[in-house]
Parts: structure tokens; C-alpha cells; sequence
């Protein structure tokens, strides 16, 4: 397996990243591993607004990570590509082993995030 030889390739790969960058996606994402929810599922299950929600939501759908199903006058959202989690979970196993270290990053870190 080639590991994103190409500049289109590597140029995805940081889209992809930075579309599960943001907490509020990431948490959707989570959310939805464990089966499909509407929005106001989201909704009561994040206690964010709709409207946030579904910005989220739309920007997920939109980078082809989530899908949804209508039923009646509801949309049932589910993830799109079961590989996502494959993801989720070894950047879980790498977080583990080192530590939790990116968090301490004067870049990318909660310090940095925070505008310490």
C-alpha cells in the first residue's frame, strides 16, 4: 500500500483531517458509530443548538464521511464509509502510545488552541 505518493493524494488527506478537526464533528462522528441518529438526536445527545448540529452535519456530508436516509419527513444519518472508525481507532492506538504528546504541541495543542 502506497502511502499518498501523490500531491492531489496528500492535499485529500489534509481535507479529510482538518473535516475532523473540529470537536463538535468529531463527536457527531462518535456518535454515529454506534448507529444512525436524526439531528435532534444529535441534538439532545451533544446539547448543541440544531442549527450547529446541522452545519456539522452538512459539512460531514458534504466531505462524503456521513450519509443519511429519508423516512417519511425525517433523515436518519449514518456514516457513509465504515473505514472512518478503522481511522478513529488507530489514531487512538498512536495517541496512546505516545503519550497523548500532540495535545502538549505548541501548534496544535490545547495551549495553542486556547491562545496561551
Amino acid at each position: 500500500m502506497a502511502i499518498i505518493p501523490a500531491i492531489d493524494q496528500r492535499t485529500a488527506a489534509v481535507s479529510l483531517f482538518r473535516s475532523l478537526a473540529d470537536p463538535t464533528r468529531l463527536a457527531i462522528v462518535q456518535r454515529l458509530a454506534a448507529g444512525e441518529s436524526r439531528v435532534r438526536d444529535l441534538v439532545d445527545a451533544l446539547g448543541l443548538a440544531q442549527s450547529t448540529v446541522s452545519e456539522h452535519v452538512a459539512c460531514l456530508r458534504d466531505c462524503g464521511l456521513v450519509d443519511g436516509r429519508t423516512d417519511g419527513r425525517q433523515t436518519f444519518y449514518f456514516l457513509a464509509r465504515p473505514e472512518l472508525m478503522e481511522l478513529l481507532e488507530a489514531a487512538e492506538i498512536l495517541l496512546e502510545a505516545t503519550g497523548h504528546k500532540v495535545d502538549l504541541c505548541s501548534v496544535y495543542g490545547t495551549k495553542a488552541r486556547a491562545g496561551q
